[in-house]
């Protein structure tokens, strides 16, 4: 996989967690996604998105977002020298994504409505002004991301028993699925978890109430629902035992552990640092 335009994304830590192991009655590991350049694993698929795009010529990139994605499109998009649209759902999105893009001269629209209503329209102008759609139905978004599956089994020296991640719009599921599939040591039981009330979850980064790779996720994994209150509970703890400061939606693969409790050696992913979203601390 050749990465024309690169800010030095993947190569995260992979964290033993033994104050939550001891908690939770398993051998809990943090892959720490918040040590990518913006701030997130979207950095990984941006990385191969936009360099295709710019390979092929596209006068620009454009996405819906409700926070991490509109960062990580418009750093990479600087990087390469492309213009970059971001098209907003109006009122959902976190203070310290927004400052992201704006800083790296991103055009922001908001759309009255929700995520999906925002990411219809994202694919109206891709298809329309041939501008490259970054969202993660862009199979090069994947294809990045799946080299975190890779760097887990290499780290480990094998795949965990149980991976658990945050379950937004599926596709970060469907990219673990192909990333154990390309190291060649087996399939993790995956857990992906969502917050029941999609709409307004405190977890801003999986505010989709419509997930675009549903059938292919849940295909591959198994739901588990969880709520605010469980959220804000592991999200402290994460930080208060182990010292890793995420946004609150990082914290749902430790609280479906925390829910299911499948003992054996777990890795839940924890997708964006505290940074991105730090007007959630005052609903502590």
């Amino acid at each position: 996989m050749g990465v024309g335009v690169s800010l030095g994304e993947g190569g995260t830590p992979l964290l033993e967690a033994p104050r939550l192991s001891e908690l939770l009655g398993c051998e809990l590991w943090l892959k720490w996604e918040g040590a990518n350049p913006t701030g997130s694993f979207k950095d990984r698929g941006m990385a191969v998105a936009v360099s295709r795009a710019l390979e092929r010529g596209a006068p620009g990139v454009v996405c819906a977002s409700t926070g991490n994605t509109s960062a990580s499109a418009a750093a990479y998009a600087s990087r390469a020298g492309l213009p970059a649209l971001v098209l907003l759902p109006a009122g959902a999105v976190a203070r310290g994504k927004l400052a992201q893009a704006i800083v790296a001269g991103a055009e922001l629209r908001q759309v009255d409505g929700s995520f999906e209503d925002a990411h219809r329209e994202a694919r109206r102008l891709a298809e329309t002004e041939g501008w490259v759609n970054v969202n993660s139905v862009n199979p090069d978004r994947l294809d990045g991301q799946a080299s975190a599956a890779v760097e887990i089994a290499e780290q480990l020296g094998e795949v965990p028993d149980v991976l658990a991640l945050p379950y937004g719009g599926g596709g970060n599921t469907c990219a673990y699925v192909l990333g154990f599939q390309r190291a060649g040591r087996g399939t993790p039981r995956l857990l992906a978890v969502q917050v029941g009330q999609r709409a307004d979850t405190i977890a801003t980064a999986i505010r989709i109430v419509r997930p675009v790779h549903r059938e292919r996720a849940e295909a591959a994994a198994e739901v588990v629902t969880v709520d605010d209150e469980e959220i804000v509970r592991w999200w402290t703890a994460i930080a208060r035992l182990e010292g890793l400061f995420c946004e609150p939606a990082s914290a749902a693969g430790v609280a479906g552990v925390a829910k299911v409790r499948p003992g054996g050696r777990v890795v839940c992913v924890l997708t964006g640092h505290g940074l991105k979203d730090p007007d959630a601390v005052d609903r502590l």
